[in-house]
């Protein structure tokens, strides 16, 4: 499916299940988005965290709703809790099918998105590795001077900020220096189209979900 008609299900789903407090469509709902994972071959390990992640958030929440609300509701509890996995497993299904490459094209072809911001928000995703090696590499500087620094200590944060504040003036000028001019119209070299059959698919979808909120209990 076109990436930007796939974000725009993954959120109506979504606002579909937060409005409504029907249990078992969203029962159905992560265990459709589960079984799409794992044709996706989606490992054993990954599943495990995706259990895990969200379990102590949404225990909280139950036992809150379940025990500590005036009405004890048992029932809304456990749609609180199938709404936490449901966000999760929606959003897992989406980062593990769609590529951030290609999800910025398509904002940009489809959604009419400025090119500043689809190439901005994909040079930031980008940049994320290099940040964990360079937070790494203070780290160990550090230690070298007998000096530890922590998760929490100020000075690790600042020095990585400084060298994310480099990384944004080098990727400007690496932008212009390839021709990007902003405003300017752009040619594409890998064109993301939305087909008749994604259309298809994304009503499909559409009224499936309708049919589980309104036909189950």
């Amino acid at each position: 499916m076109n990436p930007s008609l796939k974000l725009f299900l993954i959120l109506f789903i979504s606002l579909e299940i937060t409005f409504t407090s029907k249990l078992w469509a969203n029962i159905i709902i992560i265990l459709v988005a589960l079984a799409l994972l794992a044709v996706h071959h989606f490992s054993w390990r990954q599943f495990c965290w995706l259990i895990a992640i969200p379990f102590l958030p949404a225990m909280a929440l139950f036992i809150t709703i379940s025990f500590f609300s005036p009405d004890r509701d048992w029932f809304y509890g456990w749609v609180l809790v199938s709404r936490i996995y449901g966000y999760v497993s929606l959003g897992t299904l989406f980062t593990a099918t769609t590529s951030q490459l290609a999800l910025a094209r398509s904002l940009e072809q489809n959604c009419h998105l400025p090119s500043k911001y689809a190439y901005g928000v994909l040079a930031a995703f980008n940049l994320v590795p290099r940040i964990r090696q360079s937070i790494n590499t203070i780290y160990m500087a550090a230690r070298m001077r007998g000096v530890t620094l922590h998760w929490w200590s100020p000075t690790l944060y600042f020095k990585a900020i400084l060298a994310a504040i480099q990384w944004s003036d080098q990727l400007a000028q690496a932008m212009e220096s390839h021709g990007f001019v902003e405003g300017q119209v752009r040619s594409f070299a890998t064109v993301i189209t939305i087909s008749k059959k994604d259309w298809l698919l994304l009503g499909g979808i559409i009224l499936a979900v309708q049919f589980l909120v309104i036909a189950l209990p």
